[in-house]
């Protein structure tokens, strides 16, 4: 399945936009991932998942999408933290990127997102990832936008409860979201956490700076990089 969207879909207007305009941009971008079906690819806007999800999560991450956009559109953020994918203990669970259950009430402070809500039945989840990441906001003035090159959860047939790369015909098929996704904003800097985000990014031609994703023992590094890069930005 391939998205295709018109550039006029979305008005790329300077300055500060309407509360109306802000959530008819969120609206509108979680209808597009809704519509996303890709095999061994757990989309949480669309499915549920029978082993830990509450009857109504898939409104409830729909909704915690859109109020998340919402609030993003009309805080206007001039920086932009891309990841990879979804991870199954993050983004599958709260239908947020790079966010999970644990830091639901961080990122609704952090953008006056007030409508976030768990959307499992089961007991609550934490990902490593996520820590890292609100470890590093909760030292900013502002938050950075946050988003995933692949905004779904790519999994290994068989294993929907762990992590893969997302392939390279499956973020072809859904590239159309995330450039309209970053189009909808005036970033100074976009950084793209790890090689595959970057790779995503360089692939629609949107100029980032690379910096080692917090997983897999490369916290330390991420945070040296992220404060030198912000000590940058204040210059």
């Amino acid at each position: 399945m391939k998205i295709i969207r018109k550039l006029g879909d979305f008005e790329m207007k300077p300055g500060r936009r309407s509360d109306k305009e802000a959530r008819r941009l969120a609206q509108s971008l979680c209808r597009d991932l809704a519509a996303v079906e890709l095999d061994e690819v757990f989309n949480p806007y669309r499915h549920i998942c029978v082993a830990h999800d509450a009857r109504n999560a898939v409104a409830v991450r729909r909704n915690n999408l859109v109020s998340y956009l919402e609030a993003a559109i009309l805080l206007g953020p001039r920086t932009a933290w891309i990841g990879r994918d979804l991870g199954y203990r993050g983004g599958r669970r709260t239908g947020l990127p790079l966010t999970d259950e644990a830091h639901l009430a961080a990122l609704a402070s952090a953008f006056g997102a007030t409508r976030l809500s768990k959307a499992t039945r089961t007991e609550e989840c934490r990902e490593r990832t996520a820590a890292e990441i609100w470890r590093a906001i909760g030292a900013l003035e502002t938050p950075p936008f946050l988003w995933n090159a692949f905004p779904f959860h790519p999994y290994e047939p068989g294993a929907p409860f762990g992590n893969r790369a997302h392939r390279r015909c499956e973020f072809d098929d859904c590239a159309d979201i995330l450039d309209s996704v970053l189009r909808i904003f005036e970033f100074g800097t976009i950084y793209a956490l790890g090689a595959d985000a970057s790779a995503a990014l360089s692939r629609i031609g949107v100029p980032h700076k690379r910096l080692r994703h917090p997983s897999f023992g490369g916290h330390m590094l991420f945070r040296r990089q992220m404060a030198e890069a912000y000590a940058e930005l204040m210059l």
